[in-house]
């Protein structure tokens, strides 16, 4: 299994004890910017490939498409790659299914989530017992399959999922601790707004975690250095490139509109042999 020997990388990097940071490839040119940019590793958005696909919701990207487009990722770095699995896709007995498909295409690692992805909308966030089996099966599935290296990322939308501050962090802090008991390698509580939550993290999961920077909600709350010093394990940018990206080209655009083509900084532009660089495998 071609991803195997990837797992066995994201896992040295993520217990190195040094902060790992994955920027968030949304097709295979990003994917390759990044290793180019000197990152260890990649991670995959299931909301990134809805955007690129100008998809209204993120859960409109099937499984099959998430995979295909995964498997371009894969293919386009010499780098560990993360999938997101979304919440597996299914109940418990799906879950087996999509793991299996992730394995196949040689991805490190994958991010499961405990949001509710459903028919039910009063329900944001599934039964912990149900994700808790999820991760149980996600971990039996990989070490069956020959990847006992393979990395799960247990993911909680508790803050995102209960109006009660306090009492959605401490939600997720219990979730945290009972996904690592039960399979996951690292966790990651989605929607952390400032420095004294990522802190409370740090501090009561019994284990390591990942934060999501620079996020509309937080990118002016904290920096990579804030979250370096308190020992925050892996930092995610699920966001930050697909909006900059969709920025830029937006402005060149009104530029072009404008007859303002003169006025560009050429400087802002990539070359052709940067490109031919790029392009080279």
């Amino acid at each position: 299994m071609k991803g195997i020997n990837k797992s066995k990388e994201l896992r040295s990097l993520l217990f190195s004890r040094k902060t790992l940071m994955m920027p968030d490839a949304y097709d295979p040119i990003s994917a390759r910017l990044i290793e180019k940019s000197g990152f260890k590793a990649v991670q995959c958005s299931g909301y990134s490939f809805s955007i690129v696909e100008a998809r209204k919701k993120e859960i409109d990207i099937s499984r099959n498409e998430n995979v295909q487009i995964t498997n371009k990722i894969v293919n386009a770095v010499n780098l560990p790659v993360m999938a997101d699995a979304e919440d597996g896709y299914g109940n418990a007995e799906v879950v087996a299914d999509t793991v299996k498909m992730f394995l196949e295409v040689g991805v490190a690692g994958l991010n499961l989530e405990d949001q509710n992805l459903g028919a039910d909308k009063d329900i944001k966030i599934i039964n912990e017992e149900l994700m808790a089996e999820k991760i149980f099966i996600t971990r039996e599935t990989a070490e069956t399959s020959g990847n006992k290296d393979f990395i799960i990322n247990g993911r909680t939308n508790a803050l995102k999922s209960v109006e009660d501050r306090e009492e959605a962090l401490n939600i997720a802090v219990e979730r945290a601790n009972l996904y690592l008991k039960c399979g996951a390698d690292i966790t990651f509580a989605a929607y952390v707004e400032n420095l004294e939550e990522v802190e409370t993290l740090k501090k009561e999961v019994r284990g390591p975690i990942s934060i999501a920077a620079g996020m509309p909600y937080n990118i002016n709350n904290f920096s990579i250095g804030d979250l370096e010093e308190i020992g925050v394990e892996r930092i995610s940018l699920p966001t930050l490139l697909i909006y900059s990206s969709l920025n830029s080209i937006d402005k060149s655009l009104n530029r072009i509109k404008n007859d303002d083509i003169m006025g560009m900084d050429d400087s802002l532009l990539y070359s052709v042999d940067e490109l031919k660089e790029i392009l080279k495998k």
